[in-house]
């Protein structure tokens, strides 16, 4: 199905720079940081490439330049009025990832390492409270500008800054401050020994002090940034947009980094046209009729009977399923605990009852889903058994505070196939809802004051022809407990604005899947971001047991605490019953015109979207898609 993914603009722009993209866990034991400088680092063990390499062993090196990519909307975003991605007002345009570069960047096949793409080196202080950063000479902005110490430093300040996005201001807080060594030369210092922090540092987007600045030298308001196009050192710049509804990107004839081995075999469109459709009805039928060249398909029922055609038929738009090892993430009806009505735990414990996921696999889903049963599902970053002794260590000391139920097994999702059954996890979850002190009487379910349980489910108009019989039965289900839920559809830009201001009930979100967790785990579970309107904790957790994981998971300084800081989180999340977990793909489908080609070789790690940008080529002499006229 279509999910809003949690993140918005901000965050997606900032995650395509940040190294930790997988989660294959064959490390080495976490050493000390070196002293000295070096080509690339990793948070755990040793970068895969060797100094010297020449180019990523997923990308084809010697794949064809040229022509033009098409595009429609990679989410549910149907229309953007800014091209700042890193501010909480608006809907930023998409792709504008490709204009932004950072200090260094992560590899599709390998976990948490970072190789130098603005910087020629890195050099972690012996006592890990800092890294310093050396500037490749070569490296310059799309309008000339060499890349300095100074901009760099610029950007720290302000994505730190109230002007950003809230979820920006938490991910960079551990970074205590810039300096500027010399023109190409810069140094993050730190507030604790986190090894996670040098690839923060080295992610952070930057770009050009001069973006908003006006010609008699005064400057706009970072999060007053509209349509002044962004001045940074990608590979591609901003070439046309129209309406809010399509932008092209063309590849900078002038870009400074196309011999780099990070990018050997990478960008090889000239242009990159993205085309927003209204709805996903629009969207797919606008691809069946050639209008754009790749479709990375989410919804299960237009993938079995509705990716059909005289064009697939003749094989000019094909059909693949790409597997992938990423983690899955959290995708599920996310409840809202700033509301009185989903603060017991043994209610939401009922909600999660009431899903009956094997009917709708079955009967929507083409069998093609199965079911999340934890925030790190798919990797071995999700818990199993009792607790380690690690675990142990961090949950202890919140034993009163905690459910017992977190110190055993990881609770196990409810299942409606023989002998297990819909009726028989209406009765368990009747049983919480009047524990919770719900009772059925006068025509609903009510508490101890008469009021009935009814809340209201948010989604975005464009994807709610997709939801809606999935909610069918969902609220089916809970009105046969006597809950009234009501569900309603908005457009996007006022679904985005509700979800920032957290005024909502429940709406179904898809948390990014992360590898390597880290600091944008305290940006969606801690205490303080809570409180921050546009932060990732849309749930509204307060817990001074998680905050205390998360500190020591931040801090982890070798894999295994990593590990047990992980898997005694998720047991917490997973016991709270925050969310009503949904389900999740093993693999990407995608379907794409012929004309267009990909290495032999797949990632590891990868979003398909990406992949196909980043990597794919038109064949010689293919002609593209037909581009949106301006």
């Amino acid at each position: 199905m279509t999910i809003r993914t949690l993140g918005g603009t901000a965050r997606g722009a900032l995650a395509k720079g940040l190294a930790a993209a997988g989660v294959a866990l064959a490390f080495g034991m976490a050493t000390m940081p070196s002293a000295h400088a070096v080509y690339a680092i990793a948070q755990y063990g040793a970068p895969k490439y060797p100094q010297g390499f020449t180019h990523f062993d997923y990308v084809n090196p010697d794949a064809p330049k040229g022509g033009t990519l098409v595009l429609a909307n990679p989410d549910r975003l149907t229309s953007f009025d800014k091209f700042n991605p890193f501010t909480l007002r608006g809907n930023a345009a998409p792709g504008l990832g490709m204009l932004f570069e950072s200090l260094t960047t992560g590899s599709m096949d390998e976990v948490a390492s970072a190789y130098g793409l603005l910087a020629d080196d890195i050099r972690i202080a012996p006592d890990a409270l800092s890294v310093t950063f050396h500037i490749n000479p070569r490296a310059h902005f799309s309008n000339g500008d060499p890349v300095t110490a100074a901009d760099v430093k610029f950007s720290l300040d302000t994505l730190k800054s109230r002007q950003a996005a809230p979820s920006m201001q938490a991910y960079f807080s551990e970074i205590t401050r810039a300096v500027v060594v010399d023109p190409a030369t810069i140094r993050f210092e730190f507030k604790s020994n986190n090894r996670e922090l040098p690839l923060i540092a080295g992610g952070m987007p930057v770009f050009s002090h001069k973006w908003g600045m006006r010609p008699d030298g005064s400057r706009i308001a970072f999060d007053q940034l509209a349509f002044e196009p962004p001045i940074g050192s990608g590979p591609y710049v901003i070439d046309r947009y129209s309406n809010g509804r399509t932008i092209t990107y063309q590849l900078d004839p002038n870009y400074w980094g196309k011999d780099l081995a990070v990018r050997v075999g990478t960008n090889n469109f000239t242009r990159i046209t993205y085309k927003l459709y209204s709805d996903d009805v629009a969207r797919l039928e606008a691809f069946k009729a050639g209008e754009y060249d790749a479709l990375v398909e989410n919804v299960s029922r237009n993938w079995v009977r509705r990716d059909v055609g005289k064009r697939f038929d003749s094989g000019e738009l094909i059909k693949r399923e790409f597997p992938q090892h990423n983690g899955t993430g959290m995708q599920g009806f996310v409840m809202n605990l700033r509301k009185p009505v989903f603060q017991d735990v043994r209610v939401r414990h009922a909600l999660d009852l009431a899903l009956d996921f094997q009917w709708l696999n079955r009967m929507l889903f083409y069998s093609q889903y199965r079911r999340l049963d934890s925030w790190f599902a798919n990797t071995p970053l999700q818990p199993k058994g009792l607790p380690s002794p690690g675990e142990l260590a961090l949950l202890d000391p919140w034993r009163k505070s905690l459910d017992p139920a977190v110190f055993g097994p990881p609770p196990v999702q409810p299942v409606t196939t023989p002998p297990g059954s819909l009726r028989a996890n209406l009765l368990q979850a009747r049983q919480l809802l009047a524990d919770a002190g719900w009772t059925y009487r006068d025509g609903a379910l009510r508490n101890a004051k008469g009021e009935p349980f009814t809340f209201e489910v948010l989604d975005d108009t464009a994807a709610s022809s997709q939801w809606a019989p999935i909610m069918a039965q969902y609220t089916q289900a809970l009105k046969r407990l006597g809950i009234q839920v009501n569900y309603r559809s908005v457009d996007f830009a006022l679904y985005q604005k509700r979800l920032d201001a957290f005024d909502f009930d429940m709406t179904t979100i898809k948390f990014p899947d992360v590898q390597v967790p880290g600091a944008e785990q305290v940006d969606r579970f801690g205490s303080k971001a809570a409180d921050e309107a546009g932060s990732g904790n849309l749930i509204g957790v307060k817990s001074l047991a998680i905050d205390a994981i998360l500190k020591a998971l931040t801090q982890a300084q070798t894999l295994e605490q990593l590990l047990d800081a992980t898997h005694a989180l998720d047991r917490v999340l997973m016991h709270g019953y925050y969310v009503v977990p949904q389900w999740y793909s093993a693999t990407h489908r995608v379907a794409y015109r012929n004309t267009l080609a990909y290495p032999a070789k797949l990632p590891l790690y990868y979003g398909a979207g990406d992949w196909i940008i980043s990597t794919w080529w038109r064949k010689p002499q293919a002609a593209p898609a037909q581009a949106a006229q301006h």
